[in-house]
């Protein structure tokens, strides 16, 4: 079984510039900026509609095995979605100080950057990017 997501060669700055209204694209544009400086990496897209910096090899004990990005977003019709590969299962102290949001396993949903705290988001991704190097080492 294949992963559905994977990387492309589609351009992030038309799937950028697409993001309707205004401020939910400047706002994607503010977290490509900032992940990619944080992560090194430029920014790629993964299937129609994620933004992914770096990836990493995965293997599960099923077998399964396949590539995906350290981190990502991507705009929702209802949110923008910040994705955490380790999931959130170690951030509760900077989910406690973010702001206004929701999350899923690996999902972090925003509304828009004016709600929640973007210094504690920088650190979130700063501890995804050391928890993912250690895991998953470049």
């Amino acid at each position: 079984m294949t992963n559905k997501t994977v990387a492309t060669e589609a351009s992030v700055e038309t799937y950028l510039a697409a993001i309707d209204p205004a401020q939910k694209q400047e706002d994607c544009r503010e977290i490509c900026a900032m992940m990619e400086r944080l992560s090194g990496h430029p920014p790629k897209m993964w299937g129609p509609s994620i933004v992914g910096f770096g990836e990493y090899h995965y293997k599960y004990d099923s077998g399964r095995e396949g590539e995906f990005l350290r981190i990502g977003f991507a705009a929702r019709a209802q949110n923008i979605s910040v994705y955490l590969m380790p999931g959130y299962d170690d951030f509760s102290d900077e989910l406690s100080r973010l702001g206004k949001h929701k999350k899923g396993k690996s999902c972090l949903y925003i509304k828009r950057l004016s709600d929640i705290d973007v210094n504690v988001l920088e650190e979130m991704i700063v501890k995804d990017l050391e928890i993912m190097q250690e895991k998953y080492p470049e």
